[in-house]
């Protein structure tokens, strides 16, 4: 029976898996974001958490702790360097890990496992303060603020353009009254015109 034996074997010998698991850390603290599979970076966020920990006590029995794990002496240097500040904030927790989907050919999930520095991620993990439910409520209230603040934008746009409308079609009117009032004045002069013809025609008679 596996009691008091709550570690991942990842298929692995204990040799093997340790080994795997320090070269992850090595990695992952270099780069600060690798790619693997959700069982091994489950088994990994101890470890890293552990490292990050002792790189913020910061002594001597720390700094040796923390190489005899990782890898790299480089990489033990800058961890001690830059923790306190990464890291000032938060007093666990400091790996993400976010799923992609699955493997092609063994279907394994996998994930991108980033460390969760104070800048990139203080923001996405900051504490709620309210209940999913109030948080639903707010979301829902700016939807619809900003919806009425958009149909009341459509109505002063549609009220402000009536005017104009009417103002162009007064101006057309006008224009189209004018060629009536000539042909008007033109039929007027015409027959003025044509009774002093006949006149003049029947008085030569």
């Amino acid at each position: 029976m596996r009691h008091r034996k709550a570690n991942v074997k990842l298929g692995r010998t204990a040799s093997h898996r340790n080994a795997m698991l320090r070269n992850m850390a090595t990695s992952l603290f270099e780069v600060e974001t690798i790619r693997t599979t959700v069982a091994k970076a489950k088994a990994l966020k101890p470890v890293v958490d552990r490292m990050i920990t002792l790189a913020k006590r910061g002594d001597l029995s720390s700094r040796r702790l923390v190489a005899a794990c990782l890898t790299r002496p480089s990489v033990v240097r800058a961890l001690f360097k830059t923790a306190a500040v990464k890291f000032a904030g938060r007093g666990s927790g400091y790996c993400l890990m976010a799923r992609i989907g699955h493997r092609y050919g063994d279907n394994a999930p996998m994930c991108v496992l980033s460390l969760a520095t104070a800048d990139a991620a203080g923001a996405r993990l900051a504490p709620r303060t309210g209940s999913k439910s109030s948080d639903r409520g707010r979301r829902v209230a700016a939807s619809r603020a900003s919806e009425s603040d958009s149909r009341a934008a459509r109505v002063a746009a549609s009220k402000a353009a009536e005017p104009e409308a009417a103002e162009t079609g007064a101006a057309a009117e006008p224009e189209a009254a004018e060629p009536e009032a000539a042909e008007t004045e033109t039929a007027e002069t015409d027959v003025e015109r044509a009774p002093e013809g006949g006149e003049d025609s029947g008085d030569k008679s």
